[in-house]
């Protein structure tokens, strides 16, 4: 059975005030076509389907035509709520939807009801858990302490096994948090909402054991933890702090014994070394390979409508250099190291980068503080305009007024010294 694995659409998401609809659905068309190409069987979606609890009408519009398109493309699709999704919105009339096909996961107690698809080997229960909240929950079961995302999943994947047990067959599970072994620095980004409440609510992998794939959500890079614990990441690069991460889904296909062997992939949870060293495989595109040989996992590009660029320079050398044509349709973030801040200098740079939504001053030369200090300075001034030159080298970095501005400083003591004088 060919599954492939993706997460995080965020629909509705706006990049620096800009709407991403449009750009989303290249990607999510290109990922119908992968489907039809590639012979899918099963799309899961592990959590944050849109970006808001509150989606817009062309958000639904967008996600229902996609859906459309990948059950004419012969795919069943399993998805699950995320921490940004409203539950109730997302899974509204999900019973109708399951009828052809397309299972919406948002309720607390539907993880224990599998989603069962047959292939030529019997059948692959796919057991979607939602985003739960602990204190959503925890009502549910008064004797179970229910005070982390750890302590809820693990709960969930215990009673999993269990069911697992009795159903027999190869299984995929869905979630949504933050799981040991992933590096916050390099894979979180600035989109992910904290679930961690002070990493309290970091989820072991040891959690997942028992199960054939688990397919996590929330992480917006993609990372392998074990060879059978992944996050897919986004589809679309959602901030620049995800510069340089590749997009796409990964492709699993198991086999009569699941993931390349069901007493291998049961027995092994990864150790963090292991997941590090996995990880480091997969930023290389690297596909895991089956006990016959072939590939069991394998990551799959998916198209990026616009890339996302970090310009780092003076204002004057950006507008210029030669180098940066092949950037000018990007999103742009400038990073100015002009010493002083150049005056309007978004509206300059977006003459040449149509696209450039962020800009921050960061000064290649700061000032070393002297051994007065500003305030001593300025009661040694002798002169208003000394004062002003004074306040001027301070706020920027020690670069006093330029020539136009001291004759501008001039002109208006002249002119107050005239209204004080006619007073």
């Amino acid at each position: 059975m060919k599954i492939l694995h993706t997460s995080d659409w965020h629909i509705g998401r706006t990049f620096h005030t800009h709407s991403t609809l449009a750009h989303l659905g290249i990607v999510l068309d290109a990922l119908v076509e992968l489907v039809r190409e590639r012979g899918v069987d099963a799309v899961v979606v592990a959590g944050d389907v849109f970006d808001s609890a509150m989606p817009s009408k062309e958000s639904y519009a967008l996600l229902t035509g996609t859906l459309r398109r990948l059950k004419e493309a012969g795919a069943a699709v399993v998805m699950t709520s995320g921490n940004h999704d409203s539950a109730t919105r997302l899974g509204f009339q999900s019973e109708w939807a399951a009828l052809a096909g397309i299972h919406v996961v948002t309720r607390p107690e539907q993880y224990l009801e599998p989603i069962t698809i047959t292939d030529e080997y019997g059948p692959v229960h796919f057991y979607g858990i939602p985003y739960l909240e602990p204190v959503l929950i925890r009502h549910l079961h008064p004797g179970v302490s229910l005070k982390t995302h750890e302590q809820v999943l693990n709960f969930a994947m215990m009673r999993i096994r269990d069911d697992l047990a009795g159903r027999g067959g190869r299984s995929v599970v869905l979630a949504h948090c933050f799981a040991a072994g992933v590096a916050p620095a390099a894979e979180s980004s600035d989109v992910e909402r904290d679930i961690t409440a002070g990493g309290l609510d970091v989820v072991p992998l040891g959690v997942f054991d028992g199960c054939d794939y688990v397919a996590l959500g929330h992480i917006h890079g993609r990372a392998t933890l074990t060879e059978r614990v992944r996050y897919s990441g986004a589809p679309l690069h959602y901030s620049f702090s995800e510069v340089g991460k590749p997009r796409g889904a990964w492709l699993v296909e198991l086999d009569a014994e699941g993931l390349g062997g069901t007493e291998h992939s049961r027995a092994e949870h990864g150790a963090a070394e292991h997941g590090a060293a996995e990880h480091g495989a997969a930023e290389h595109g690297a596909a895991e390979e089956s006990a016959a040989g072939h590939p069991a996992v394998e990551w799959v590009d998916l198209p990026i409508p616009r890339r996302l660029t970090v310009l780092t320079g003076e204002l004057a050398t950006l507008l210029t250099d030669e180098t940066l044509a092949h950037n000018e349709g990007d999103w742009v973030k400038v990073v100015l190291t002009d010493r002083v801040r150049p005056l309007d200098a978004m509206r300059s740079l977006q003459t040449r980068f149509a696209h450039c939504v962020a800009l921050e001053h960061r000064p290649a030369i700061t000032l070393e503080a002297g051994g007065s200090t500003y305030a001593e300075r300025i009661r040694a001034a002798t002169s208003d305009a000394e004062i002003v030159a004074g306040f001027l080298s301070f706020v920027r970095n020690g670069v006093g007024p330029s020539e136009f501005e001291s004759a501008l400083i001039a002109e208006l003591q002249t002119e107050q010294g005239a209204q004080e004088a006619n007073a």
